[in-house]
């Protein structure tokens, strides 16, 4: 999935010429907490609602003001995963998509990128969860995918979970079949630590969004 997939049709940018009550009251609108401002094509930077609230007069336009602004963005070629590092790295609401003469095309939100995020999760996918904790060393997705397909079920989905200063590991998997104990007892006959399992449908969405969250703690460096 690229960056010029997800960009929402929802955000519509700043210009100079917008007040502050403008950007605020856009803000709450769309429940973010940051917007694109822009003059013509070119991307000037992201305002913040910190940076609106400093102004003196919020009838003025934002071209006013020496505003702050910061210039994150990802190009419209760039993978999910960039989108999410910048997004996790400096917490932001959304990030803005450029092209290759870094004209602005558009932004991608937080919640428009956690829907990409769970369809390629496979969250919407009827399936187990089984959660296996290991040593980094002892990891191997072949072994593993070995045990699912010798109890004729299939990994739609892998994450793994890394702890600081730790070798040990957690490995989520999402299988295609509701009914996991049969994996699970294979497993248990190759001395795999089970953490977790779930074969209900309602526990997906609760399960891989912690994934999520952890993955954006993890990226927050």
């Amino acid at each position: 999935m690229l960056a010029n997939e997800m960009i929402s049709d929802v955000i519509l940018p700043l210009r100079t010429s917008d007040s502050g009550n403008t950007a605020i009251a856009w803000m709450d609108e769309l429940r973010v907490s940051h917007l694109p401002i822009v003059n013509n094509e070119a991307f000037l930077g992201l305002v913040s609602e910190k940076d609106v609230y400093a102004m003196n007069d919020m009838e003025e336009p934002l071209g006013s003001y020496p505003l702050s602004l910061i210039r994150p963005y990802v190009h419209h070629d760039q993978h999910l995963f960039e989108v999410l590092r910048v997004l996790a790295s400096l917490k932001l609401s959304l990030v803005p998509v450029l092209d290759e003469l870094d004209n602005y095309l558009g932004c991608i939100t937080r919640e428009g990128l956690l829907e990409e995020i769970a369809e390629s999760g496979s969250i919407n996918q009827p399936g187990g969860i089984i959660v296996l904790e290991m040593n980094l060393i002892d990891y191997s997705l072949h072994e593993i995918s070995r045990i699912v397909e010798s109890n004729d079920a299939k990994i739609l989905h892998c994450a793994i979970k890394t702890f600081k200063d730790s070798t040990r590991i957690e490995v989520t998997l999402k299988l295609n079949k509701i009914d996991v104990s049969p994996v699970i007892q294979t497993f248990n006959r190759f001395d795999y630590h089970i953490l977790a399992s779930f074969s209900e449908e309602n526990n997906y969405d609760e399960l891989l969004r912690e994934r999520f969250g952890s993955l954006m703690n993890y990226l927050n460096i």
